[in-house]
């Protein structure tokens, strides 16, 4: 049996919805990384990039968030990078971490079997919700629906088997010390719907799957009325569109896209994660099947691309180390991406990640750096 399950797994059992997220654990100091280069001025590819970009946001009826970080040299580049983003399924990265350090610990392994519960489902996209209540799952699945298929319900049972707080002091560690507040995918809902009405902290994982089923907008808003039993005249704002608006202004599941970058360079970096664990998380993110017309589509042929997506109400992510091919004689380099888009539709809002990762493989960024002398002897 799972330690963490012997925990209880009451470690995820959150009392109060509304309540303080579960208190990190203590986590080790956070990797020491390079100065930002970008306090020595923008590097030389910059400018460009911020041209293009800065078009690409001037076109789109939302905003879009970018940060740029090239690895050998730490080179960055931002825009509205420095701000709060919602990171949406991007908090699956910092829980898969989460779970390999348990492995790394000894106290899990991919093959440990974890027993499907009923209050476990969530709607979303994967494999998981075909399978019944007790079926038992192993980690190695659960991680791969997740990363892969950003599967929720396959995410919140990890976040189950080894508790919210150690998520949380990953993300504290990696991320932000300050501020970063994630909870499960099944409290995303019962948080934004909570914004009409409080009653929603109560809705169990049945009825988030029949408001998902009830459709987008005000028929979704009548099938929570009826599920709360209250007249949709009582909820406290009159759509989903401000609810969600309501739900992000929290800024749970938030963070900057600096920051969530900097979480990025460590894993690429083996910093976060022992080397087995590295290589099988950067190889489930290469292996990302979501955002297929993102930043990928953007980016020229057979770049590998660990990347992983995000989508929620008006929402759009994608976020990733992109190795990029050099010039001749110029070696391929490892540059993290991350970027967010805002207050635009699905397609549009798609079609600025694509655009965003066009303009970074525009940029020439590998081939600014000089290659190394030849040594004659």
């Amino acid at each position: 049996m799972l330690r963490r399950n012997l925990v209880t797994v009451a470690g995820v059992a959150i009392a109060g919805l509304f309540a303080a997220t579960a208190a990190a654990q203590p986590a080790s100091p956070r990797p020491k990384m390079v100065a930002d280069a970008a306090l020595q001025g923008p590097p030389a590819w910059a400018a460009a990039l911020d041209r293009r970009l800065r078009a690409v946001d001037a076109r789109l009826s939302g905003e879009i968030g970018v940060y740029v970080q090239r690895l050998d040299d730490d080179a960055t580049w931002g825009l509205r990078a420095d701000e709060s983003w919602y990171l949406a399924s991007g908090v699956k990265v910092p829980i898969a971490i989460a779970v390999l350090r348990e492995i790394e610990q000894g106290w899990l392994t991919l093959d440990t079997q974890v027993a499907l519960r009923d209050d476990d489902f969530v709607d979303g996209a994967g494999g998981t919700n075909a399978h019944r209540a007790g079926a038992r799952l192993p980690i190695a699945y659960l991680l791969e629906e997740m990363i892969v298929h950003s599967d929720n319900t396959a995410s919140d049972v990890l976040i189950r088997t080894v508790g919210l707080g150690q998520v949380n002091a990953v993300a504290a560690e990696l991320i932000a010390a300050q501020g970063v507040r994630i909870t499960t995918l099944s409290d995303v809902r019962r948080r934004a719907y909570g914004m009409l009405h409080p009653a929603a902290a109560g809705l169990s994982s049945q009825d988030l799957l029949a408001l998902q089923r009830a459709g987008p907008g005000q028929a979704r808003v009548r099938r929570l009325a009826d599920l709360l039993d209250v007249p949709a005249s009582d909820f406290l704002l009159p759509d989903l569109d401000s609810a969600f608006e309501s739900y992000y202004a929290t800024h749970v599941n938030s963070a900057t896209l600096r920051d969530y970058g900097r979480m990025l360079a460590a894993l690429q970096r083996g910093q976060a994660l022992d080397p087995a664990g590295t290589r099988q998380l950067l190889g489930l993110m290469a292996r990302v099947q979501t955002g297929t017309r993102r930043i990928r589509a953007g980016l020229p042929p057979g770049t590998r691309f660990a990347h992983k997506t995000g989508t929620q109400y008006r929402r759009l992510c994608d976020s990733g180390i992109a190795t990029l091919p050099g010039a001749p004689a110029h070696p391929a380099i490892d540059v993290v991406i991350v970027a967010c888009v805002r207050g635009a539709d699905t397609q549009a809002g798609e079609r600025a990640l694509r655009e965003i990762g066009a303009a970074v493989a525009a940029a020439k960024i590998p081939s600014a750096a000089a290659p190394p002398p030849e040594v004659h002897r």
